[in-house]
């Protein structure tokens, strides 16, 4: 409206005029295309790669035993450290021997008789036969004598059993390890009676070296196991009825809660004759060397058990960082020779060094998005910046990091270990 009034004083061809002009004036709105966003894309690891059987598992001493009181009396000494280790053989308690020496030696004298009866029995038996040959004597003498001969012989026996009897109550009064490993706590305390009517636990020992691990394989697992096993066989060839778990070499990795991958390696030494018809599965048992002080693996504890299967060439690994998934799956975003964004669907495989394999999916050379994934839409044109796969595997991230901890220069943009499977 101030417009107009201002023109209206104007002829009508000086307004026309003016009117032109400042439309000329005016600034015009054009929509102008944002650059292509900036993606990092590398091609994916070609690698012999070992497929994997994982599960998980628990661990169990190899042996455990409660030492129990064997004989009764008074506990008289103890002579170990709770939660040390101690030797086969080694002494832990005694429990007070008066009694058990006492009756040793009633045993003793007993046995002592017995043969001195069997001496005058022999010297009696051997008269009444002499008298018998030079007809001064019965017969009826002769069987008396060798059947006291033959009583005495066996009371010799019996007091013989006495005295071991005896003698064994009295080795009992010291109550030693019967195995090696880490003995427990006292259960009872010096001055208390054990033993009396049934046997008391006085304490229990474990052993942690070696460590096992029990498992159990499912059944499609064990068929693919067992024919890992029998080309495994037959490539080195070796007899399966001579050790077949050692010699064909099936090695078990263990990791622990706590631990990353697999640090613990050991063997398989057992398995059960049969899968489980209730379950389906079948129970293996892993063994590992458990020698540190304190031991590295203890009883009872949750484990992830890995076993390997078959070795495969040429396989495609790409960084699990790179993988997206949504409501049909798993994907990755492909940058084609346009720099066009290609969404492709993929199988993918077990995990190794942060890496994943891919079953299907993708081929080798193609350039893959790892960095930007939000920023990158299927169809839509991007800005690559070319990168090394192997650069982003876990051992990488973990070298980068640790030089940077000791003092060296930070890297713009360095990947972490903490960032595998984060975008």
């Amino acid at each position: 409206m101030r417009r107009v009034s201002r023109l209206a004083g104007l002829t009508p061809v000086t307004a026309l005029i003016v009117m032109v002009a400042l439309a000329g004036c005016e600034e015009t709105n054009t929509y102008v295309e944002p650059p292509p966003p900036k993606v990092s894309v590398a091609q994916p690891l070609v690698q012999e790669i070992i497929d994997y059987l994982e599960m998980t598992g628990s661990t169990v001493a190899s042996g455990r035993v409660d030492v129990p009181a064997r004989v009764s009396g008074e506990l008289q000494s103890m002579h170990f450290q709770p939660g040390t280790d101690v030797e086969a053989g080694d002494l832990l308690f005694v429990i007070d021997p008066r009694e058990y020496q006492a009756a040793l030696q009633g045993a003793a004298a007993e046995l002592g008789a017995a043969e001195a009866q069997v001496r005058r029995a022999r010297i009696e038996f051997q008269r009444a036969k002499n008298l018998y040959a030079k007809k001064a004597g019965s017969e009826s003498d002769v069987v008396k004598w060798r059947g006291e001969l033959e009583v005495a012989t066996a009371e010799i026996q019996r007091a013989q059993a006495k005295r071991d009897r005896a003698q064994l109550d009295l080795d009992y009064t010291q109550v030693i390890a019967p195995i090696e490993g880490r003995v427990g706590r006292n259960r009872v305390d010096i001055g208390n009676l054990v033993g009396e009517g049934e046997a008391t636990v006085l304490t229990e020992i474990t052993d942690f070296d070696p460590m096992y691990a029990y498992f159990n394989l499912n059944e499609r697992d064990f068929l693919r196991l067992s024919t890992a096993y029998r080309k495994r066989v037959k490539e080195k060839g070796l007899d399966p009825a001579v050790d077949p778990d050692r010699k064909a070499g099936i090695p078990v990795f263990l990791g622990l809660a706590n631990e990353e991958g697999y640090p613990h390696t050991g063997i398989a030494d057992f398995a059960e004759s049969g899968l489980d018809p209730n379950t389906g599965t079948l129970q293996l048992r892993g063994v590992f060397e458990n020698s540190g002080s304190p031991p590295a693996v203890t009883s009872g504890l949750f484990a992830r058990i890995r076993l390997p299967v078959d070795k495969r060439a040429d396989m495609l690994l790409v960084s699990e960082r790179a993988i997206g998934a949504d409501q049909s799956g798993r994907f990755l975003l492909i940058a084609n020779s346009n720099n066009v964004i290609e969404k492709r669907s993929i199988r993918q495989g077990q995990l190794t060094d942060g890496m994943r394999v891919i079953e299907e999916g993708l081929e080798s050379g193609e350039w893959v998005v790892v960095k930007g994934l939000q920023r990158a839409r299927p169809g839509g044109k991007v800005e690559p910046e070319k990168t090394d796969m192997s650069k982003l595997t876990v051992s990488a991230m973990r070298a980068v990091a640790s030089g940077q901890n000791q003092g060296s220069p930070a890297r713009e943009n360095a990947p972490r270990a903490s960032d595998v499977g984060r975008e």
